[in-house]
């Protein structure tokens, strides 16, 4: 994945999912699978990474894309719809958003 600087000619996603530490693995590990055998491969993707916090009700993905485009192709495939409705039932609720760079620090 490139550095994050400022006016980068790309897309960056971030998308925080709810969960609990009952289901965190699961959905960690169904996150991992979708990365790994769809998202990655499909046009446009650059990198992603995933976060999890200490007390394993969150976990945070923020993952660059060529254009905007690309990432919404992506969601509207018939396997990522499918994988959609999987996460859904490991969290309480998911929600990604497109964000630009504003600064970067380091």
């Amino acid at each position: 994945m490139p550095a994050i600087t400022k006016d980068a000619p790309l897309q960056t996603v971030i998308t925080t999912f709810e969960t609990t530490p009952g289901t965190c693995q699961d959905l960690l590990e169904a996150l991992e699978e979708a990365y790994e055998l769809f998202i990655s491969k499909q046009p446009g993707f650059i990198g992603a990474g995933l976060h999890v916090n200490d007390a394993q009700t969150r976990i945070a993905n923020y993952s660059q894309w060529q254009r905007r485009e690309d990432f919404q192709a992506m969601l509207r495939t018939p396997e990522m719809r499918a994988r959609n409705r999987a996460i859904n039932e490991l969290c309480k609720s998911f929600e990604p958003v497109m964000y630009e760079v504003g600064a970067v620090f380091g």
